[in-house]
């Protein structure tokens, strides 16, 4: 069996003294579209951020391809960091900045490629978004959905193993959802790229994720893993089912 690209383990993390999850263990295997999600206050952006080293956790390891990016520094920091690509739930984009000088500015800051080499695979990494005929708008120029795709271009400047996305469809009308779903498997097939994937949108869920890890903030921990579907329909928590039924909780008498 193909060994994991990350393996989080006894991983606690929170604000403060605060702990928000405690001791959370789980693998991501490679090529495949993994899911963490919850409800409103489970802890699933923050998780992501101490995944992907922006946050340090209370406790715990995270090993991205056999190095913790918990404990690295350094030029070994730097090396795991450019195996990781993050879009964060705003786009994040700079908005006095062209999608093209957007995305070159991995490519300036951890590369020693020349200008018109730098601004060839920007253009490439635009075009393989479907924003070719963009590269010079402003994100003030585009819509929001545009706008989240030159997010992603961005994060594959330096040819990522893994793409963290932040509740990428927030904010996005249905089609538009759609649309930026079939993106994400289209990338995921046809590049072999990892995706870690925060997001509370069931439809978006059921359309992309191989598997997800659901979060609850009741118990500071993994209530469920899985397939979605499956948890959907074979899920002995009532809470679960209820989740991925999209029911309200009963009221109480």
């Amino acid at each position: 069996m193909e060994q994991p690209i990350i393996v989080v383990r006894d991983l606690s993390v929170g604000y403060g003294d605060v702990p928000l999850l405690r001791d959370v263990s789980f693998d991501v295997r490679p090529g495949e579209i993994f899911v963490i999600l919850g409800g409103s206050g489970s802890g699933k952006s923050t998780l992501l951020k101490n995944m992907i080293g922006l946050n340090e956790p209370m406790s715990g390891s995270v090993m991205i391809d056999g190095a913790d990016i918990v404990t690295a520094s350094g030029d070994e920091r730097r090396a795991i960091l450019r195996k990781i690509g993050v879009m964060y739930q705003s786009g994040a984009l700079f908005g006095s900045m062209t999608l093209s000088e957007n995305v070159r500015l991995p490519l300036e800051e951890y590369t020693d490629l020349t200008s018109r080499e730098i601004e060839l695979i920007a253009r490439m990494k635009l075009s393989i978004v479907g924003l070719g005929l963009f590269t010079g708008h402003l994100p003030a120029e585009i819509s929001g959905g545009m706008q989240k795709r030159a997010a992603i271009a961005r994060a594959m400047a330096l040819d990522p193993m893994i793409l963290f996305l932040d509740e990428p469809s927030a904010g996005l009308d249905p089609i538009t959802s759609a649309e930026l779903d079939a993106l994400i498997k289209r990338l995921s097939r046809n590049l072999g790229v990892t995706f870690v994937i925060v997001t509370h949108e069931l439809a978006s869920i059921y359309a992309i994720a191989d598997r997800v890890i659901m979060l609850d903030r009741r118990t500071g921990g993994i209530v469920a893993e899985g397939d979605p579907r499956k948890l959907r329909d074979e899920s002995t928590d009532p809470w679960v089912r209820q989740f991925f039924n999209r029911e309200p909780a009963p009221i109480a008498a």
